[in-house]
């Protein structure tokens, strides 16, 4: 009896572990269908020099609490998502266009919210897209 309950605790305890170990894995980000018209879009501000920290500031307002202070998806709130952050520092997304990070920052979709309305000056836009870039 107490080896058939043995083996019975220890099937479940693996179960668990299993289970476990597979809710910890991470989850991947669907791609993005951004529509060519913002992949090929050029950033009008790409050399302006931000010496009011104007990106910075509406980052700091608007997406470090998702993404976090560096930029890595870390933020209080990216627990709480469905849908994993975006991590700005890796390769991947350091390769995509100014357009496509412009498209996915302020249009938004799912858990990351569309920032059209919140923030409206398209200098201030582009500026938050030339910060973002900084981020290592």
């Amino acid at each position: 009896m107490k080896t058939r309950l043995f083996s019975i605790m220890t099937i479940l305890l693996t179960g668990l572990l299993l289970l476990a170990m597979g809710l910890t894995e991470p989850v991947e980000q669907d791609p993005w269908d951004v529509p060519s018209k913002y992949k090929k879009m050029k950033n009008p501000y790409a050399d302006v020099s931000d010496k009011e920290q104007i990106g910075r500031v509406h980052y700091a307002q608007h997406c470090k609490s998702c993404h976090g202070t560096k930029g890595r998806g870390d933020g209080k709130k990216a627990a709480n998502l469905d849908t994993p952050t975006g991590d700005f520092t890796v390769a991947s997304f350091k390769e995509q266009s100014d357009g496509e990070i412009y498209y996915k920052s302020f249009i938004g979709r799912g858990d990351m919210p569309n920032f059209e309305k919140k923030i409206k000056d398209d200098e201030d836009r582009w500026l938050i897209v030339n910060y973002i870039r900084t981020l290592k």
